[in-house]
């Protein structure tokens, strides 16, 4: 491991029984207090994709909007939206999926992304992978195909990096946790 990534490893907290008995939530939120840390994060996912064909980055609700939308400044493309269902004006198309401790529904409007765009999708975090690969079929009932999904955070014990790869989409993360 390297020093950045047990730099980042050290700011993440770890809340047990959150939002449920039995979750241990990987909170990132300490990050954004930490300028040294957000900066070594924004920056290995700039750098992984400033010689990339991506033309989009569709950003999952909410934490991820914030550092995929310093991603795509410093990219110079468009972020577009992932939102839970009833948060974005305008028209819509949503998608049910399953989360590791209930399910819910996300969103994107109609005119997010089209025919031609190639699109990374940016997750703060992969549990189960439901949250990425609904926005993956999002993405391409609009026409655009999806190059990879990228989070901060890992948890392989969840599979949800499996998932997304056996549906044909490659992963990046940063880091990884193991245990549930």
């Amino acid at each position: 491991m390297s020093y950045d990534e047990c730099y980042v490893k050290s700011v993440i907290r770890t809340i047990q029984d959150w939002p449920e008995p039995g979750v241990m939530f990987r909170d990132i939120t300490p990050i954004f207090k930490d300028p040294k840390a957000l900066r070594m994060v924004s920056d290995a996912l700039i750098q992984r994709y400033i010689d990339s064909e991506i033309t989009h980055i569709a950003s999952i609700d909410a934490r991820g909007f914030l550092i995929s939308s310093i991603m795509a400044y410093q990219l110079g493309i468009p972020l577009v939206l992932v939102r839970k269902k009833g948060k974005l004006p305008g028209e819509t198309i949503h998608e049910e999926y399953q989360l590791e401790y209930g399910s819910s529904v996300v969103e994107m409007q109609l005119d997010s992304v089209a025919k031609g765009d190639k699109v990374l999708i940016f997750d703060d975090l992969i549990a189960t992978g439901g949250t990425i690969l609904a926005a993956s079929t999002l993405i391409k009932k609009l026409g655009a195909s999806v190059t990879e999904a990228a989070a901060l955070i890992d948890l392989p014990d969840l599979q949800g990096s499996s998932r997304i790869q056996e549906a044909g989409i490659p992963v990046h993360t940063l880091l990884a946790y193991e245990g549930l």
